[in-house]
């Protein structure tokens, strides 16, 4: 049995997930040759205060792109 974990920001629809569990469901089934049936996803939403890319949150990375850094 697959579980898949997917971490993401807020702000995606339900539509928007509904469609990236099935495309993955899909991929890892034909993947792994698996039943569809078989594969579990858990998605996890994080606010942007909580997500860090190269140690800055979503505001702070904006923040310098405004000041042109």
């Amino acid at each position: 049995m697959p579980i898949i974990e997917m971490h993401m920001l807020e702000g995606r629809t339900v539509e928007q997930k509904h469609r990236v569990a099935a495309a993955v469901t899909k991929a890892v089934a034909e993947s792994l040759n698996c039943s569809p049936e078989t594969v579990r996803i858990l998605i996890t939403e994080h606010g942007s205060e909580e997500f860090y890319v190269a140690g800055l949150t979503k505001s702070q990375r904006a923040a310098l792109q405004e000041q042109g850094q």
